[in-house]
């Protein structure tokens, strides 16, 4: 079920090239990706949770309140990571010519039925 809410977000978004759903321990618990993508998703998640974990316990020691998203801008991609959970989050990539409103508004919508499955 994972699998389909993730295809739902990357497919539904212009320019989606995949997104990961993680643990914020590096494990990851599901992916999709567009068949041209030829990113590693798996070590997108990996490399994007240490630096989310790190964001986090900053977060917690300025008191600003829970993380909610992190959004990286790269040459090529949009990386949004969206916290779902204290253990799990989701990434969405993409492309630089994409449609980055959409992404985040897809990452919005669906976060509410991957936090039902999580339970």
């Amino acid at each position: 079920m994972f699998k389909e809410i993730l295809e739902k977000i990357v497919v539904g978004c212009s320019g989606g090239a995949g997104a990961v759903l993680m643990g914020y321990d590096g494990i990851g618990i599901e992916q999709f990706s567009v068949e041209d993508n030829t990113l590693d998703l798996n070590l997108v998640g990996i490399e994007y949770s240490n630096v989310t974990k790190e964001i986090r316990n900053a977060t917690d020691v300025l008191s600003v309140g829970i993380l909610q998203e992190v959004s990286i801008k790269t040459e090529h991609y949009y990386v949004i990571i969206h916290a779902l959970t204290d253990e799990y989050f989701v990434a969405l990539m993409v492309k630089r010519d994409g449609n980055y409103g959409q992404g985040r508004y897809l990452l919005m919508r669906e976060a509410a039925a991957l936090r039902l499955l999580l339970a």
